[in-house]
């Protein structure tokens, strides 16, 4: 087996090298999975507060079919449901781009996962919490603003780390509706060139790489952010 690095180099007809090409698709892989990630952290701590809503049956009861639903469909699925279904219910979306379409079908999907996080992050804390904030007349909206919430995030940066690496891999879906990232460059420039060991090893790379710069992004984040000398109800590991 002989290696050609030098494909990267070759024009892919288009005036570019597979090199550029390759480095642009990079950068809608990451324009995807940032903008889903935007919405899967608002989403996400909006359904996973209400879960824990004390006295709000209904708002419960709908926060919890949000969760069921976008995490038992699969994401694939979902994806040519707001492609090629939501366009044709909502006729003022036929206009939206497929990269619109392709953040929400993924932010939507991953804000699921994270509503159940945010969701196990307030159970997590000692009912003092909310008596606290209730003692000090706060509202329920003022004690979660002020009190649940800004320490539920911090215990949950660990499983929130692992999701925002998932959300980056899951990223390569968008394919399917011909986003051009990085995937679909690997499927195309593998065609073209017949060099898929090394178009395939490139974008594993910069897969790797990005998913370790979220873990690093994520991990400094953490460290600002613990509480010294916390420890979640029920642990065996140390405080957060």
């Amino acid at each position: 087996m002989t290696w050609d690095w030098q494909v990267f180099l070759n024009d892919d007809g288009s005036g570019r090298t597979y090199l550029q090409w390759m480095f642009d698709a990079w950068g809608w892989t990451l324009s995807v999975a940032g903008a889903s990630w935007v919405i899967a952290m608002v989403c996400g701590a909006l359904i996973g507060t209400l879960r824990t809503l004390p006295n709000s049956p209904w708002l419960v009861r709908f926060a919890n079919a949000w969760v069921e639903l976008f995490r038992n469909v699969p994401l694939l699925v979902q994806i040519f449901i707001w492609y090629f279904v939501v366009p044709k219910i909502f006729p003022a979306m036929k206009d939206l781009p497929s990269f619109i379409l392709v953040v929400f079908a993924l932010g939507f999907f991953t804000s699921a996962r994270i509503a159940e996080q945010v969701r196990a992050g307030v159970q997590a804390l000692p009912r003092g919490q909310r008596y606290a904030g209730m003692a000090m007349g706060f509202t329920t909206l003022q004690t979660y603003r002020y009190v649940i919430l800004p320490m539920a995030f911090r215990i949950i940066i660990p499983p929130l780390t692992s999701e925002s690496m998932n959300l980056l891999k899951n990223s390569s879906v968008a394919f399917a509706v011909s986003i051009a990232e990085l995937t679909m460059f690997a499927m195309q420039a593998q065609e073209e060139t017949s060099r898929g060991i090394e178009i395939y090893l490139a974008v594993t790379a910069l897969y790797a790489v990005s998913a370790f710069a979220v873990n690093r992004i994520m991990a400094f984040v953490e460290k600002k952010v613990q509480i010294p000398g916390f420890v979640v109800a029920g642990s065996t590991g140390g405080g957060h």
